[in-house]
């Protein structure tokens, strides 16, 4: 069994095209002997946003801390602390920090996905 604590797990900037003020934190994952899915947490400071993208697989997402706006193929939702969320396969999504405080939430993610093909490869951040 993995026990440690989210508060002591180094962030790292999230650097792709479409990020602003963005870094995650990997809680769980493929280097951890995880055999199915990597949990990370991500903080998106405020005025800040994730890249608005797709992919062929779903993601879960708690909503831990601040308050923000999801978008899903181009439909709004405000989301603040307490909020689940199912991001579902080939839906287009982004997470936005609204007000003064960080947005802070947990997703969670296959470690593989099929990338077209019967190709299959690392999910990213997992």
């Amino acid at each position: 069994m993995l026990i440690r604590r989210a508060d002591e797990m180094p962030g790292q900037p999230v650097d792709m095209d479409g990020v602003k003020d963005v870094s995650m934190r990997l809680m769980v994952g493929r280097s951890d002997g995880a055999p199915n899915f990597a949990l990370r947490h991500f903080t998106v400071a405020p005025g800040g946003h994730t890249p608005r993208h797709a992919h062929n697989y779903e993601h879960e997402v708690y909503v831990v801390a601040g308050a923000g706006r999801a978008e899903s193929d181009g439909t709004l939702h405000d989301i603040r602390a307490g909020d689940v969320l199912l991001v579902e396969p080939n839906s287009t999504h982004q997470f936005t920090a609204v007000g003064d405080r960080p947005l802070e939430f947990l997703c969670l993610v296959p470690l593989e996905h099929d990338c077209g093909g019967g190709a299959v490869a690392p999910t990213p951040g997992s």
